[in-house]
């Protein structure tokens, strides 16, 4: 009889994993790391089934561009619809996301596509593509509220300013309670 060693299947990954594997990579290391060999040894595959889903680094670059967008632009839409009465409540609810510790995860994404979006023209696009849909779809909201134009802009800059900023401090104790100083700053930027 033959001694036959068990064969351990070959994993077998679409495009969706392989852009996923690299969101992380970019969370976690920025975009200098998303590198083919980086991500199939992670991945736990060979170099050569990347070339079965991407023709070259630049095309997995692209897709995790357009993945990030795609994503990003849909939660935002998600984020500020309202029904008529229910603006204020949906700007409240879009700062508490953005703010939320639980979003740290999105966070490192999101500094990580801007910190590529300083060196690559395609990163850029995306960027300011997502930016104006943020900007938007929140301007919106304020001039539900009744805001003028320009203070519905300046509020949504504002808005979007705080809670990214509020999402790189670490304020430690500079505050007895930061979760009632930040429920009033919200009180301020969606009045």
């Amino acid at each position: 009889m033959e001694n036959k060693a068990a064969k351990t299947p070959r994993t077998m990954l679409d495009r969706d994993a392989w852009i996923k594997g690299a969101i992380a990579i970019l969370a976690e290391h920025g975009a200098e790391r998303l590198r083919v060999e980086v991500l199939a040894t992670r991945l736990g595959v060979t170099k050569g089934s990347f070339y079965w889903h991407f023709k070259d680094r630049r095309d997995l670059q692209d897709a995790v561009l357009d993945f990030w967008k795609d994503g990003r632009i849909r939660d935002i839409r998600k984020q500020t619809q309202a029904e008529p009465g229910n603006e204020v409540a949906a700007l409240l609810h879009t700062i508490e996301v953005y703010a939320s510790a639980r979003n740290r995860k999105g966070i490192a994404i999101e500094a990580a596509v801007r910190s590529w979006a300083r060196r690559d023209p395609q990163a850029v696009a995306v960027v300011e593509a997502v930016d104006a849909e943020r900007l938007a779809c929140s301007c919106r909201l304020f001039l539900a509220c009744g805001l003028p134009e320009q203070e519905a802009q300046a509020r949504s800059v504002m808005l979007y300013a705080y809670v990214f900023g509020v999402s790189l401090l670490r304020p430690g104790g500079f505050a007895d309670d930061m979760d009632s100083l930040k429920a009033w700053i919200a009180g301020h930027i969606a009045r």
